[in-house]
């Protein structure tokens, strides 16, 4: 197991396992206090990206502000969805039953991880994402639910990028719940809530 991570055994071992990818400059423990909102009896995966610019983490090169790598993006997406392989054997849990939680680059990863793969994933949780790739034709996500949380005025994730982002997810049939903010990239009380929301809805219902 090549990515340095934290695993938390929850109480419930029927609730999906939640990946934590953190933003640009996190841990693996950052999104801790999320997934404990988002469901306290859930086992907790939480991974650091691999990856350093200027001495902090990401989990894949970009070349500039919001122009990613591809050749690296599609690198590390590999590379992660094998991590995940690994870990449920390792920790033994259901490889079908986890739910990424992540925060914009980490959310960007997580979104990749559905471009690439219908299977990578059973549903996401995604604050302030960007289009990872627009070179490649998506899966089949039916069935698939994923939440996006957006800021109106995000200065670095303009709106139409979110809209299409979403277009990509409602066009390969994945169940898209788009939540608006209005308070930049800020990850907010608020949108934590309605991931909370929509997350018992999808997940605990």
């Amino acid at each position: 197991m090549t990515l340095k991570h934290i695993f938390k055994q929850g109480t419930d071992a029927s609730q999906p396992v939640l990946l934590l990818l953190h933003g640009t400059g996190g841990t693996e423990n950052d999104l801790i206090p999320l997934a404990e909102r988002l469901a306290p009896e859930a086992s907790i995966l939480g991974v650091r990206g691999a990856v350093l610019e200027n001495g902090i983490p990401r989990f894949f090169r970009r070349l500039a502000e919001g122009v990613f790598d591809e050749p690296d993006l599609i690198a590390r997406t590999h590379e992660l969805n094998t991590f995940l392989d690994e870990t449920a054997v390792e920790y033994g849990f259901d490889r079908r039953n986890i739910v990424a939680v992540g925060y914009s680059n980490g959310a960007n990863i997580a979104a990749s991880l559905l471009f690439h793969d219908n299977q990578s994933l059973k549903g996401a949780v995604l604050h302030h994402a960007m289009v990872p790739l627009r070179s490649i034709a998506l899966p089949d996500l039916a069935g698939i639910p994923i939440f996006m949380g957006s800021g109106t005025n995000d200065p670095i994730i303009p709106r139409a990028e979110t809209e299409e982002l979403a277009k990509y997810f409602i066009d390969a049939n994945a169940e898209v719940h788009l939540h608006w903010e209005n308070y930049g990239h800020q990850l907010t009380a608020t949108e934590v809530e309605a991931a909370v929301q929509w997350y018992n809805q999808q997940f605990t219902s």
